[in-house]
C-alpha cells in the first residue's frame, strides 16, 4: 500500500513547480505594471506640480503686464501737456491798463501813424457810380475784392443800370457771378436789390442809412461802405480786417460788428470814420495779417498790445509783405493814381495769367 501512494504522489511536484513558476511569472508582470503604472503616475505628479508652478508665473506675468500700462498711461499725459505747453513759447499779449482817455490818445495816433503810412488808402472795390459801389459790395461777401472787381465789368458791361439788373434772366447772371462763390445766393440778392432801387427809388441809390439797409442784401457795412465812398458821409466798415486788428489793438473786446462799431466810433471824431477804416483794413490786409502778421516790419509796433504774435525779425517780416508794400499786384483793376504814384501795381484781368 505504501509504495502506491509513493508512486501516485511523485507526478504532482512537476505540476507543482510549473504552477508556481507560472504564478510567479503573473506576479512579476504584475508588479511590472505596476511599476510602470507608478512611474507614469509619478511624471504626470511632477508634470502637473510643474504646470501649477509654471502656471502663476504666467499668470504674474500677466498680471505684471498691466503695470507697464498704467506706466505708459501715466506716461502719456505728459506729452499731451508737453503738446499743450507748446504755445507758451510764443510771447505773451501785453495787458494794458489805461484809463479811457489814455486809450483814445493812443487810437487816435495809431490812426495818424497808419496815414502816413498808407496816404494813399481807398476803398479796394472798383466803381464808377453808387449803382456799381452797393452792387460790387454785396458780392464782396465771402470773397475777396479782387475776385469781385475782376468779375463785375462783365457783369456792368451786360446789365449796366439798376432796370437791366432788375429785368436780367437769373441763370445768366448766375453764370457770371460764378466765380464770386455762392453765386445762386448774390444772384438773387443783386436782381432784388435792382428791383427795389428800380421800383422804390427811381432806379437811383438812396443816400441814407435806414433807407439802405432795407435793400436786399445791404446791412450796416455795406451801407457804410457806400455811403462813405460813394455820397462821402461818414461811417466805420467793420469787415474782418478791422474787427481782428482792433481787437489786437485793443480798442475793444467786443465780437458783434455793431457793437465794435460803436465802441470805436466812440474814440474818434465822425469825420474820421471812413478814412480810419480805409487805413486799418489796408494794414490787415498788408501787415498785420490774421495768421502771420509781419510784426517786424510793422511801423506801429510800440503802440501794439499784440507785438511778438507774428514774425519779429525784420528781414523774415518783409517777406510776408503783400501788395504794393511787397511790390505784389493789388486789388482793383482801375485803382486811384495815388495808390499807382506810390507804386502800387493794378490787378489782372479775369483769365489773366
Amino acid at each position: 500500500m505504501k509504495t502506491t501512494k509513493a508512486a501516485k504522489s511523485t507526478p504532482v511536484k512537476p505540476v507543482a513547480k510549473k504552477a508556481a513558476k507560472k504564478a510567479a511569472q503573473k506576479a512579476t508582470a504584475a508588479s511590472g505594471k505596476a511599476t510602470g503604472v507608478a512611474k507614469k503616475a509619478t511624471a504626470t505628479i511632477k508634470k502637473a506640480a510643474a504646470s501649477k508652478k509654471a502656471a502663476p508665473a504666467k499668470t504674474v506675468a500677466k498680471k505684471a503686464a498691466p503695470a507697464k500700462t498704467a506706466a505708459s498711461k501715466k506716461a502719456a499725459p505728459a506729452k499731451t501737456v508737453a503738446k499743450k505747453a507748446a504755445p507758451a513759447q510764443a510771447a505773451p499779449k501785453k495787458a494794458i491798463v489805461e484809463s479811457h482817455a489814455a486809450l483814445v490818445r493812443r487810437a487816435r495816433r495809431i490812426n495818424r501813424e497808419l496815414a502816413e503810412v498808407y496816404p494813399y488808402a481807398h476803398p479796394e472795390l472798383d466803381f464808377e457810380n453808387p449803382f456799381q459801389l452797393v452792387i460790387a459790395t454785396v458780392l464782396s461777401a465771402q470773397t475777396t475784392d479782387l475776385r469781385v472787381n475782376q468779375t463785375t465789368p462783365g457783369l456792368f458791361a451786360k446789365y449796366p443800370t439798376p432796370e437791366d439788373l432788375a429785368a436780367a434772366n437769373p441763370e445768366e447772371v448766375e453764370e457770371i457771378l460764378r466765380p464770386t462763390g455762392f453765386f445762386r445766393a448774390k444772384t438773387k440778392s443783386v436782381i432784388g436789390l435792382s428791383k427795389a432801387l428800380a421800383e422804390d427809388f427811381g432806379g437811383e441809390v438812396p443816400g441814407r442809412l435806414e433807407d439802405l439797409v432795407k435793400l436786399p442784401g445791404v446791412g450796416r457795412k455795406t451801407a457804410f461802405v457806400v455811403l462813405g465812398n460813394a455820397f462821402g458821409r461818414p461811417g466805420i466798415t467793420v469787415d474782418t480786417h478791422f474787427g481782428r486788428l482792433v481787437r489786437r489793438w485793443q480798442w475793444t473786446d467786443e465780437t458783434d460788428p455793431d457793437k465794435v462799431e460803436a465802441a470805436v466810433g466812440a474814440l474818434f471824431p465822425k469825420s474820421e470814420w471812413t478814412m480810419l477804416s480805409h487805413h486799418v483794413i489796408f494794414h490787415g490786409r498788408r501787415i498785420c495779417h490774421a495768421r502771420k502778421p509781419a510784426c517786424g516790419a510793422c511801423p506801429i509796433a510800440p503802440l501794439c498790445p499784440a507785438y511778438g504774435e507774428g514774425e519779429t525779425d525784420p528781414e523774415k517780416a518783409r517777406k510776408l509783405l503783400k501788395y504794393e508794400k511787397g511790390g505784389f499786384p493789388g486789388q482793383r483793376l482801375n485803382p486811384p493814381q495815388s495808390y499807382l504814384d506810390a507804386g502800387g501795381i493794378p490787378a489782372p484781368p479775369l483769365g489773366a495769367g
